[in-house]
């Protein structure tokens, strides 16, 4: 079933029960997924769903850091509990450990880049981690890869 689709059914279900939170914030995931849609004049796959959904993530995150500096921390859980939501939708991501071995791995068999060969290296990682189907998050695979580099 599409995103999209799954979005809808549990925008009903939010509805029926009430669910305030969880149905504004699928409403602003359908709107998003919608407005890609509409500007790209065909439906979208998963994989440019998840796209979106992982760029909303990434709004989220930040507005987390701008709401916390401003003391605003009712806005911030706010947005936390948004994200939690959100991620529901999109394949597992990758921990911290799994990062690092991934970037090892691309690392030995690139026969020791160096710094300047940073971006091929986080292009081989993201590419490694997308092919297996698992998200992740490109600052912490940059700063796996910084630190690796640096260790040489």
């Amino acid at each position: 079933m599409p995103l999209i689709e799954q979005i809808q059914k549990d925008i009903v279900t939010a509805m029926k029960a009430r669910e305030e939170q969880r149905l504004s914030t699928l409403r602003m995931v359908k709107s998003a997924l919608k407005n890609k849609e509409v500007e790209k004049m065909a439906p979208l796959d998963d994989k440019e769903s998840q796209q979106i959904l992982t760029t909303l993530i990434k709004q989220r995150k930040d507005s987390i850091e701008q709401f916390t500096k401003g003391g605003r921390q009712e806005m911030a859980d706010k947005e936390a509990a948004e994200i939690k939501i959100i991620e529901a939708y999109l394949p597992q991501a990758a921990s911290e450990e799994e990062v690092v071995a991934g970037v090892r791995a691309v690392i030995a068999e690139m026969a020791a880049p160096s710094m300047k060969e940073m971006g091929t290296v986080m292009k081989n990682v993201m590419a490694r981690f997308a092919g297996a189907g698992i998200r992740v998050d490109g600052k912490v695979v940059s700063d796996a890869v910084k630190k690796e580099l640096a260790g040489k």
